[in-house]
């Protein structure tokens, strides 16, 4: 019995079949991944070019890439962003009590700790006017001083 006859015996055509499945479903899996990588660094604004020559180096690549991609999406960032600046104009309906340091909304006309009063009233149509303003920029009457 020389060597090849033992391979042949224990290298059997089904192991064979068997073993170009495993190698067809490894190069899938590794084309898969470059596509992934290439789209979701699209989505997340890096550079897909760059990111698709790091992942042609098999799996280590996509791997390289999983470990160091931005956090978010370009669509998640800019909803954070927009929810920022939302926020930020609810806070603007807000100030302080120049005296006291209170927060009152800005239509009050007082400040509800201290009594101070923030703002005038328009005498037509009940409006708070900021004190320097001249005219009501709702009923268009002149500001009494």
């Amino acid at each position: 019995m020389d060597f090849s006859s033992i391979f042949d015996s224990i290298i059997t055509p089904e192991m064979r079949m068997f073993g170009v499945a495993v190698v067809i479903f490894i190069g899938i899996l590794y084309l898969i991944s470059i596509i992934w990588v290439i789209r979701d660094s699209y989505l997340r604004g890096s550079n897909p070019v760059i990111w698709g020559v790091i992942s042609l180096v098999p799996f280590l690549g996509a791997f390289a890439y999983s470990m160091l991609r931005p956090p978010m999406l370009l669509s998640d960032r800019d909803e954070q962003d927009l929810d920022f600046t939302l926020k930020q104009r609810e806070l603007m309906k807000y100030g302080e009590c120049g005296k006291c340091g209170y927060p009152v909304e800005r239509e009050y006309l007082m400040c509800p700790r201290c009594g101070t009063q923030l703002k005038n009233e328009c005498s037509v149509c009940g409006h708070a006017l900021n004190p320097d303003w001249t005219v009501c920029p709702f009923c268009c009457t002149p500001v009494k001083r």
